[in-house]
């Protein structure tokens, strides 16, 4: 095991003008890069890209973050596979992360670190019977095999991720606002499951909230704050990469 763990979600790879994206996708290269010179596993919780939409029949893969899945390929294949627990904006993949060395997870993971039992997710729901938090119904839709099939055939992967990031950035800017359906998902969770952790992403607030029998810790959205989590030493805490003096920094709030 790992005695030091990221957690990072929300980069939203591909959802801004050039300039912008380049800045995102250097700083998270970096991060990338210090986990693999000190041995530090990774863990993505979701929405990692902004819109990653693989057509398998027509052999088409976006062409978005190739430096960011280098890099992520030379890390998997030096140090450990880097999870990747795919998200709302991220879940149409049919082996591309696979194939880059990726552990993928279409759902949720439990994780055990030394005496600590962690539920990782990325926010949106879970498709589980072990663990009450259903997806809502649209996006039980957007994961329906049989929608994405007759949605494949419909449009080409062009004008297909074309109507997919516009429903995108609709839903991105109205949906992550308030922090408190996730805070009293949490709650829930807690009160029927032996958990020390929960770890998500999705509605972009970063915050530690503690309850009385675990803490959930909302990592934010990497592209507007940089917030990751951090495991250390037994010690789990929100924290913030700084790309400048590519360093780890207390995270003191926005």
């Amino acid at each position: 095991m790992f005695t030091k763990q990221i957690f990072i979600s929300d980069v939203h790879l591909g959802a801004f003008p050039k300039v912008k994206n380049d800045e995102i996708e250097q700083d998270l290269i970096k991060l990338i890069e210090y986990c693999q010179n000190l041995e530090i596993k990774i863990n993505i919780l979701g929405d990692l890209f902004d819109y990653w939409m693989e057509f398998p029949e027509k052999n088409f893969v976006p062409a978005l973050g190739s430096k960011l899945l280098e890099a992520f390929e030379r890390y998997n294949t030096k140090i450990t596979p880097a999870l990747y627990i795919t998200g709302n904006h991220d879940n149409w993949t049919f082996g591309h992360f696979e194939e880059r060395g990726f552990d993928v997870e279409e759902n949720f993971r439990l994780l055990d670190l030394d005496s600590a039992r962690l539920l990782l997710m990325h926010g949106d729901g879970i498709s589980s019977n072990e663990i009450d938090f259903p997806r809502a119904t649209f996006h039980r839709l957007l994961r329906n095999s049989t929608f994405v099939d007759v949605y494949q055939k419909v449009f080409t992967p062009k004008s297909g991720l074309a109507a997919m990031k516009t429903f995108s950035n609709l839903t991105r800017k109205r949906d992550h606002q308030d922090p408190e359906p996730l805070n009293e998902q949490a709650k829930k969770i807690f009160n029927k499951h032996n958990l020390d952790y929960i770890i998500s992403g999705h509605d972009h607030i970063p915050r530690v909230e503690t309850f009385s029998r675990g803490s959930y810790i909302n990592l934010g959205a990497f592209f507007s704050t940089r917030t990751i989590a951090m495991y250390n030493n037994s010690e789990l805490e929100l924290v913030k990469w700084e790309a400048k003096s590519n360093s780890i920094i207390p995270f003191t709030g926005n």
